[in-house]
């Protein structure tokens, strides 16, 4: 067998939201179960694969995946319970190799060329990780792609979906790619397909025997990319960054916001929640960024320095909630009816020295101080009995919350 140039691993788990309802609550398993929300402005968050099977996925509105499945059920996991279970899995990955580089909470890249020589084979290691994962997390499953580059893993892992192993060796490349239509590569939709189709060619054999410039004219610049994947090439590598670029949360409503003091209320407890995980994963922010949606689907943001004095990073609540306040009034003079409403934080740095802000002589603001003190009490207070059991005051509605995950 030639030698691996790389060996790099796509790891998928297998309906995960879905997944981790149906494990705890064992009555909903071989269910087609929907995660969401479940008013008329639901949205589907992930299906089981008994809804898939009705045609039920993600982003589409539970209204429609109702009428595809009328017997699904509309569930939500435990608090908490998505994030642990995904640190679980990761907790996995990072024992067998540290380039590990997150799709999402639920899909990674690895990079265990250098794991072979100590931990066998590459399907070896794969086997061990979709152990360990299923061991972990007390009985979900994962999909595995094993192959020389990251376009090749991404394939693999989605041959043999759910509880699959799949490795493409260097030898086989071409007699796995070569079969596939044009659009398994990332990148070509509709319109590529379409122009690929006048010149004859529907599949990725027949695009790898196109010359370069043939492919370029028709696809522009991204041309000679897509020509490199259709003969399996792909020199990307795994970026071992977990690292969040943001934190936010967002609420769809069940009907149109037409209040903007109801709107403010929901604002104020997306700041909060914001605020908190902040300080629960140790790091500040220096921007934040309200998002607002509209009933006819247009969309906008806003985004301003949390500090504009300092331009100093926080995580204090009352910092968060005054810019995204700031924000909103600046916006709420051309108020319409809201459909969705979320709060980000971006900038995010390690939590250290430069959180507290310094007053004369190089002391701590005794405000500063204070605040600091009520955010403690209230992280403990909902780390022991929920977020919603300290509030600032304010008006809640139903509707599809996304922070619950």
């Amino acid at each position: 067998m030639p030698p691996w140039p790389r060996v790099i691993l796509h790891v998928d788990m297998d309906a995960f939201f879905a997944s981790v309802v149906q494990l705890d609550q064992p009555e909903l398993r071989g269910k087609p179960v929907l995660v969401g929300g479940s008013g008329k402005r639901g949205v589907v968050a992930a299906a089981s694969y008994e809804a898939r099977a009705f045609g039920c996925r993600s982003a589409q509105p539970t209204g429609v995946a109702m009428r595809l499945c009328p017997q699904a059920i509309i569930a939500r996991p435990g608090p908490g319970r998505i994030r642990d279970q995904s640190e679980r899995a990761f907790g996995v990955f990072e024992r067998v190799t540290p380039l590990v580089q997150p799709l999402s909470i639920d899909e990674a890249f690895l990079d265990v060329t250098g794991s072979v020589r100590l931990l066998g084979e590459p399907r070896a290691i794969a086997e061990r990780i979709r152990r360990e994962v299923f061991e972990a997390t007390g009985g979900l499953t994962c999909s595995v792609g094993v192959a020389p580059n990251k376009f090749l893993a991404k394939i693999a892992s989605e041959l043999d979906k759910p509880d699959g192993l799949v490795v493409i060796e260097p030898e086989r490349v071409h007699e796995v790619l070569d079969p596939m239509l044009v659009g398994a590569i990332h990148g070509i939709g509709p319109a590529g397909e379409a122009s690929l189709a006048s010149l004859g060619v529907r599949t990725i054999g027949a695009l790898r025997a196109l010359p370069t410039e043939v492919v370029r004219e028709r696809l522009g610049t991204f041309g000679e990319r897509v020509h490199r994947l259709a003969q399996g090439l792909d020199d990307r590598p795994v970026r071992p960054d977990r690292e969040a670029k943001s934190i936010g949360h967002e609420r769809t409503f069940g009907e149109d916001l037409s209040d903007p003091e109801e709107v403010r209320g929901v604002l104020c407890a997306h700041a909060e929640d914001v605020a908190r995980r902040l300080r629960k994963h140790a790091r500040l922010a220096r921007t934040v960024t309200i998002k607002v949606r509209y009933g006819n689907f247009e969309t906008i943001t806003r985004q301003r320095a949390i500090d504009d004095d300092h331009e100093r990073p926080t995580d204090r609540t009352d910092a968060i909630w005054a810019a995204a306040r700031a924000l909103f009034e600046a916006w709420v003079r051309q108020f319409r009816p809201v459909r969705l409403i979320g709060v980000s934080v971006s900038g995010l740095s390690e939590s250290g020295a430069t959180e507290t802000q310094m007053g004369l002589f190089g002391a701590p603001e005794a405000t500063d101080e204070r605040q600091r003190a009520l955010d403690r009490a209230a992280d403990a207070i909902a780390a022991k009995f929920g977020k919603n059991a300290v509030r600032r005051a304010r008006s809640m509605r139903d509707g599809d919350d996304r922070s619950w995950w």
